[in-house]
């Protein structure tokens, strides 16, 4: 039973004592310790990257293969069977330049679902700060956002060669922005359910269903200007929407930026985070007698 989920203050450098206290609130971050603690954070990216695809034939590739297939899929089902526009963008662009960044948000965010019920062991016998595996989970999935962000950037200026009428514009400064947003979004969603899961085992079994749920309720295989205007409000609901239109109109010139929608993003990102950090918390305390 883990009675004390602490946070630790370390002493001048010269003196390598530690002194572990209690939690006192349920917004309690310690962001030294967690700084303190990076070489650590690295060890579980590192991890997290290489036992990914360490027994495996095409290895890294995956990352590649992973999206490429998703979006080949995509173009037969949904551009050239059900026929649904895509703004004058070439189909394969106009997927893959969605399926990148949702891959992103999705796989943060159904990893980090897993933190407590995965790592069940390590906690019970060690002490380190418990947010230091889900910010790992985020930074070695940065690291296959990448290069699948390469890889779209490949097909972009491809399309740009051939001629296509495509016009990545200033917006592409905003990109770094939305990766923090996606990032935030999987991180908040994903602690708030890794903590829920140690009471309520059957909620890992709705992750991966929800998660594709919400694919079809964000504009990844259609463009927004193909929603109906009395649908459109349910979908700019979803707080994933302004991101992924603002990501495809940075790189691709097409659809329009709402910067109140991505001000609407930001809050709930904000909000998310907060709830993930509170409810985290406070089941770390106690997540050892009941997972």
């Amino acid at each position: 039973m883990e009675n004390t989920i602490t946070t630790s203050t370390t002493l001048p450098e010269d003196d390598w004592s530690m002194i572990i206290r209690p939690k006192r609130g349920l917004l309690d971050i310690n962001m030294r310790e967690l700084w303190n603690y990076r070489d650590l954070i690295m060890l579980f990216v590192k991890r997290d990257f290489v036992a990914k695809y360490k027994q495996t034939i095409l290895g890294p590739l995956w990352f590649i293969i992973q999206p490429l297939i998703t979006t080949l899929m995509f173009t037969v089902v949904f551009g050239n069977i059900a026929g649904i526009p895509t703004d004058g963008i070439p189909k394969i662009l106009f997927y893959l330049s969605g399926i990148v960044g949702w891959t992103y948000f999705s796989t943060c965010l159904n990893d980090t679902s897993q933190t407590f019920v995965k790592n069940a062991s390590i906690f019970g016998k060690v002490y380190f700060p418990r947010l230091a595996l889900p910010i790992s989970i985020v930074i070695s999935n940065l690291v296959s956002f990448f290069i699948q962000f390469v890889f779209l950037l490949g097909f972009l200026f491809y399309f740009m060669a051939v001629g296509s009428d495509i016009a990545p514009n200033i917006n592409v400064l905003l990109i770094p922005v939305l990766i923090v947003l996606i990032a935030g979004l999987g991180l908040g969603f994903g602690i708030i359910i890794s903590s829920l899961t140690t009471k309520y085992r059957d909620l890992t079994n709705l992750v991966t269903f929800g998660v594709t749920l919400w694919m079809y309720a964000t504009p990844i295989i259609y463009p927004m200007s193909g929603i109906p205007e009395k649908y459109r409000i349910f979908v700019l609901a979803n707080p994933m929407t302004p991101i992924v239109e603002t990501f495809k109109t940075a790189l691709l010139g097409v659809g329009e930026i709402n910067y109140m929608q991505l001000l609407y993003s930001f809050g709930f990102t904000v909000a998310v985070l907060v709830a993930g950090v509170i409810i985290f918390n406070k089941v770390e305390k106690t997540f050892m007698d009941t997972v």
